[in-house]
């Protein structure tokens, strides 16, 4: 689905006439003016006047989560995959600070998110009351902004701006502190249509001179090479891209948070870059002469070695709608503050003035198709173990355009190298925090958006008992997700790290003791089934994928000696990938 840039993403505000009433029936208004229907939720004493006003009309829906982190997990889910702001409710002290991981997560990946939090009565902040603690201070490093409402008279407009912050320049989220007093004062709303912040005025189209610089740069460049982050889907960037890569011939990688935003299928496609990135990606990183960078922010995961990447000479042109991400990491000969749609539409616009290339790029494109002669995605099937990237290669064919969780690990990695994602918002998966246990709230939140759509989370063995219980939830709301877990024995990222750079000192990376997760789904009321060979993959996929109404859990035992390859060990250059064993 590929979602336009947020800017006009904004709902249409909802008639609200001036009258009196309640702050938390101030907050069920508000939400629904910004054309939120659904919240995802857990209560508690400091934020019941809220639930009160929920429990009194019937447009906004509320889902009781087992957690507070699946809620915001849920609500971060339902945004990745609409573009639309994800919305989670909890309560004051232990409510929100469960809900500090999935709100962690969700900036570092610039998800828009809205959470509201309760607190303790404004005349008792500060006096360590029963559940009170200091929302604000524990969430100012990991939100875009976060707001404490001390009055009722400020409670509208302060909803109006954070959702206006969560979904503008580049999106993030934003946490509504409000004192339980305040929820339950009285007082006249007047929701605004729009508001206005003086130091918050982003640039969106880019610089037109810069953009000039950059069409010449990429004109002329011999081994030009476009790189997509996760900026290029929060923008609705993915045609424009598609029509860059075509007009310059250029060769496109995209990041994990950028799966899909450019077709697997297209030739120009290269594979993911960086740390267990494909061969072709890394080395084209690293000889191009002319590297776009579009959404991205040169993280140590996709470059390695910040002063080997640097020591190869190449011009480098780096598009942001963040100014503090340009030349934090790299410093761009060409830095463009914008929007990537919009200054893409115009790059290519500038490209499109002279009638042809003036360079010809065949020598790239024969380095290029050596380096994919390499196969570094390849594996070997014994026909006795399951292969983890067998399982995912199946679902591929067999699920194609479904949209894809993924918890954190090795489980993650095989699913974003072997499955082939042709449209944006089809990935969804922790990429900064690094979140395990977001697959399953994360599935939830999708499906609950798209209920017509095949929804998967893939996970793993240790990543799913992290959220485990939110299939109570998927029980409750009817949310017939599918649940295909790589069971390896392990915590497979750590084992293969200790493997590689700990001397195979395996150091409690191995689970000893887990349940029998097709019974345990069974507990919960959903399809338990076990799958222990290779013949019994694909029927067993072709059976969850044919029950639309039920949840579907999938213990799949994959070999356990499997490693995700290719690897970049920490602190390493590109050009110093491990390739497979013995490599």
């Amino acid at each position: 689905m590929n979602m336009p840039s947020p800017e006009f993403r904004a709902a249409t505000p909802h008639p609200t006439a001036s009258r009196q009433m309640r702050g938390a029936e101030m907050i069920v208004e508000a939400l629904l003016a910004e054309g939120v229907h659904t919240v995802w939720g857990y209560p508690g004493g400091a934020v019941l006047p809220v639930y009160d006003a929920i429990a009194g009309q019937p447009r906004l829906q509320h889902m009781l989560v087992r957690h507070e982190q699946a809620a915001v997990h849920a609500a971060d889910g339902y945004a990745r995959a609409t573009g639309q702001v994800g919305v989670a409710l909890v309560t004051s002290g232990p409510g929100v600070t469960n809900a500090v991981t999935g709100i962690a997560t969700a900036y570092f990946d610039s998800i828009p998110l809205v959470v509201l939090s309760g607190n303790v009565p404004t005349s008792m902040i500060g006096e360590d009351a029963f559940q009170e603690c200091d929302a604000i201070g524990i969430t100012r490093p990991i939100v875009k902004h976060n707001f404490l409402v001390s009055d009722i008279g400020s409670l509208a407009i302060t909803l109006k701006k954070a959702f206006h912050l969560a979904r503008t320049g580049r999106p993030g989220p934003v946490l509504v502190d409000i004192p339980k007093d305040v929820a339950l004062a009285s007082g006249r709303f007047e929701y605004p249509d729009k508001v206005e912040i003086r130091s918050y005025r982003p640039a969106l189209d880019g610089h037109d001179g810069q953009i000039r610089h950059a069409a010449r740069l990429l004109r002329e460049a011999r081994r030009p090479y476009l790189y997509v982050g996760g900026g290029a889907v929060a923008a609705g960037a993915s045609a424009a891209v598609r029509e860059l890569a075509a007009l310059a011939d250029a060769p496109v990688t995209t990041t994990l948070m950028a799966l899909g935003s450019f077709p697997a299928s297209d030739p120009h496609f290269v594979g993911m870059p960086g740390m267990h990135g494909t061969y072709e990606a890394n080395r084209a990183m690293q000889e191009c002469d002319v590297l776009v960078a579009i959404g991205a922010r040169f993280d140590d995961r996709v470059i390695g070695n910040v002063a080997d990447f640097c020591s190869t000479p190449r011009e480098i042109v780096h598009i942001d709608i963040d100014p503090t991400s340009i030349g934090k990491r790299v410093k761009p000969t060409v830095p463009i503050v914008g929007d990537a749609r919009r200054v893409l539409e115009k790059l290519t616009a500038a490209l499109r003035q002279a009638p042809a290339l003036p360079v010809d790029r065949a020598d790239w494109w024969r380095r290029i198709a050596t380096w994919r002669d390499r196969r570094c995605l390849a594996y070997t099937r014994d026909g006795l173990r399951i292969k983890p990237q067998f399982v995912i290669e199946t679902m591929c064919r067999l699920a194609g355009d479904a949209v894809i969780c993924s918890d954190v690990g090795q489980h993650q990695m095989w699913a974003a190298q072997h499955y082939r994602f042709e449209q944006p918002r089809r990935w969804i998966n922790s990429g900064g925090l690094g979140t395990m246990g977001v697959g399953l709230p994360f599935a939830m939140g999708v499906k609950h958006a798209f209920p017509e759509r095949d929804v998967v989370a893939i996970t793993g063995d240790g990543s799913i008992q992290m959220c485990i219980q939110e299939l109570s939830t998927c029980k409750q709301y009817d949310l017939a997700v599918k649940i295909v877990s790589l069971n390896n024995g392990s915590l497979g990222m750590v084992r293969q790290l200790q493997h590689v750079e700990y001397e195979r000192r395996y150091s409690q990376s191995y689970m000893e003791a887990l349940p029998d997760f097709p019974a345990l789904a069974r507990a919960y009321g959903h399809v338990g089934l076990s799958v222990r060979t290779e013949a019994e993959v694909e029927p067993s996929l072709r059976e969850a994928l044919a029950q639309k109404t039920r949840t579907v859990f999938l213990d799949i035992h994959v070999d356990g000696s499997e490693n995700v390859w290719p690897m970049i060990r920490s602190g390493r250059g590109l050009g110093e990938m491990l390739l497979g064993e013995g490599a």
